[in-house]
């Protein structure tokens, strides 16, 4: 049991950011306020989400993309984080797991993710 004044400042951190809803296997695309110095500017981080864990305030997601020269880049994500700018949801993957943790030994289109259609 939390104390209630910890429980009082994580609901209020939660009830001031908006979050859709996503789950593993959706293309994301995550803005990022990045500080450098003095002067701060925003990056986008666009990925698959392969993972989602936690709950409350200590909630994360990992979204993982192709970079240059093909090479594999994982990022971990708290949901509540006060650099993230915005979550969008680009696309809706249709998969039948929680955790895609396959995606990292797969290339090409073999680690595409169908979308799902309704």
């Amino acid at each position: 049991m939390k104390n209630k004044y910890i429980q009082a400042f994580e609901d209020a951190q939660i009830t001031s950011k908006s979050v859709p809803d996503f789950r593993a296997g959706d293309t994301l695309k995550v803005a990022i306020r990045i500080k450098e110095g003095d002067k701060s500017r925003i990056q986008n981080f666009e990925g698959t989400c392969i993972a989602r864990r936690g709950n409350g305030v200590s909630e994360t997601f990992i979204i993982r993309k192709i970079g240059a020269n093909s090479v594999g880049v994982e990022r971990i994500f708290p949901i509540y984080s006060e650099s993230i700018e915005s979550i969008e949801v680009l696309r809706k993957g249709r998969v039948r797991r929680a955790k895609l943790f396959y995606l990292r030994d797969r290339h090409g289109k073999a680690a595409k993710i169908k979308e799902l259609r309704k």
